[in-house]
């Protein structure tokens, strides 16, 4: 075996010194399929990120949504008498109410940015941690938490005030409020964010005609994290059961419930599961084409001795170093691009995703050389056609 793996070897490098410019050209195209494959995967990544930032990392096990509203957040609307009835349903440790708008932020030289504006209860399920500054103090404080993306899209600061626009009624309206704490990304529905007390939210959320002079306090959704989380069906069941009209959902249901978030990601991983098969073919074809090429060779190694191991492994080893070489070049190129990417694309590299789009990537080389593999240890030294054996000769 050791004799075999040494001849192969050889005879493996041997060739792709000889022909150097040829593989190395098949390396960039693997390196460019690479670089798609990894940007076809971190930006699957960064979208659904930026859907389900802020779902993903509550503090809850639960969300409560109005009944048939078919887990859109924006579809339902909770009030408080519902949040006190769900506080007293057994197994419940903590529940807090969410309201969620679309404001515009007023950056210095007339510069805006669309951002989501979330109301939350201090101290509450559904506030977010701050990594710099404090918490939100009361419900009615003329304050914020921005998430990190806002911090850096807009360049606000802690202690900042923060001008937002909106409509109520038909009119635009301009309230000012100050920064006291930055939580990390927590993004909602592919916007940065920043989180207001519940009731300051309500006062300068966006509103209608009939909204404007209503006193009702009304949520979208309320949060429930439970004491128990292996509990977690038993109380589902007690919470549709004792509360009137609404329907719950796990965090992972509700992610898949956000509007095009499951089509996106569809849509993202057929693509990159037709960039593999592409590059599948690509290198089939290429090693395919050489193996036709050298026919000739591979008969004169059989005729002098070469077995067919030493021959399949030969060509194995050139299909892996091409490859490996082609994927590490590739990994190169997309390092430095994403280092080029504003704050504004979302490209997501996330460890998980990158090391199993890579690993597909090195496996794709011998699954497509599979084929030339066969071809060449089925070459015969009778069966070369006369042109050949002359050529070899």
């Amino acid at each position: 075996m050791k004799t075999v793996l040494s001849i192969s070897s050889y005879l493996a490098a041997k060739e792709i010194w000889r022909n150097r410019g040829r593989f190395l050209l098949v390396s960039l195209v693997i390196a460019l399929i690479t670089l798609l494959v990894l940007f076809i995967a971190a930006l699957g990544e960064g979208l659904g990120n930026g859907n389900r930032e802020y779902i993903s990392k509550l503090d809850a096990q639960l969300i409560v949504y109005q009944a048939k509203s078919d887990y859109l957040i924006q579809a339902s609307r909770l009030g408080k008498d519902r949040l006190a009835a769900i506080r007293r349903v057994e197994g419940v440790a903590d529940a807090g109410m969410l309201g969620t708008s679309s404001v515009t932020l007023v950056l210095p030289e007339s510069e805006t940015l669309k951002i989501a504006l979330l109301g939350v209860e201090p101290g509450h399920t559904g506030e977010p941690r701050i990594v710099e500054g404090q918490q939100l103090s009361t419900d009615n404080a003329d304050e914020v938490i921005i998430d990190r993306n806002t911090a850096i899209r807009s360049g606000l600061q802690l202690g900042d005030m923060v001008t937002i626009r909106l409509t109520q009624g038909t009119k635009d309206e301009f309230f000012t409020l100050k920064i006291v704490g930055i939580t990390d990304g927590q993004q909602y529905s592919l916007q940065p964010s920043i989180f207001a007390p519940f009731f300051t939210w309500d006062r300068v959320r966006p509103k209608s005609e009939a909204e404007v002079n209503s006193t009702t306090t009304i949520a979208n959704v309320i949060l429930v994290r439970i004491s128990d989380p292996t509990q977690i069906d038993v109380i589902r069941q007690r919470l549709e059961s004792q509360v009137n009209n609404v329907e719950t959902a796990t965090l992972k249901e509700a992610i898949q419930a956000l509007p095009g978030y499951s089509a996106q990601q569809s849509t993202l991983n057929t693509q990159g599961g037709f960039t593999l098969f592409i590059g599948i073919l690509v290198i089939g074809g290429f090693f395919q084409i050489q193996i036709l090429q050298k026919v000739p060779q591979i008969g004169v190694l059989k005729a002098i001795g070469a077995t067919n191991p030493v021959v399949a492994a030969a060509a194995i080893i050139q299909i892996v170093i091409v490859t490996t070489v082609g994927v590490l070049i590739g990994g190169i190129l997309t390092f430095l691009f994403s280092l080029s990417f504003p704050p504004t694309v979302p490209i997501v590299f996330n460890g998980t995703t990158s090391t199993f789009a890579i690993v597909a990537l090195l496996l794709i080389g011998p699954l497509g050389g599979l084929v030339s593999i066969r071809y060449a240890i089925r070459i015969e030294i009778g069966r070369a056609s006369c042109r050949e054996r002359v050529y070899a000769c």
